[in-house]
């Protein structure tokens, strides 16, 4: 499956995004989804992930009640609603998919990923 991602900016703190990542290639459906970021001198690490059916969501505690993760198998893409934006939150944001069943917080168990987009906050 091939991922690419979009929606990336810059924003104030506050702010909203909407990423977006579109794949192509094998049944969207078979994947788990996620999202994950790294920021500069830091490790790639978990933001979001979603079930293959779209029932089951993960958020890592950093953005809990912040973001939102959700996927439209009709147009076999998944996206990360980003609401009231952190500096902290400024980081390279990539997608990634897992024919697994479960959804997995380590990046190492996804077989698959997009290109990343950029998010800038500004304090």
């Amino acid at each position: 499956v091939q991922l690419q991602a979009s929606g990336g900016g810059l924003v104030q703190a506050g702010g909203s995004l909407r990423l977006s990542c579109a794949a192509s290639g094998r049944t969207f459906s078979s994947y788990v989804m996620g999202w994950f970021r790294q920021a500069p001198g830091k490790e790639r690490e978990f933001v979001a992930g979603i079930s293959r059916s779209g029932g089951i969501t993960y958020n890592a505690d950093s953005v809990q009640g912040r973001f939102t993760i959700s996927r439209d198998t009709a147009k076999n893409t998944v996206y990360l609603q980003m609401n009231n934006l952190k500096p902290e939150d400024t980081a390279v944001y990539a997608c990634a998919a897992d024919d697994s069943w479960r959804v997995s917080t380590t990046p190492v168990n996804y077989d698959y990923w997009g290109q990343g987009t950029q998010v800038t906050v500004s304090s």
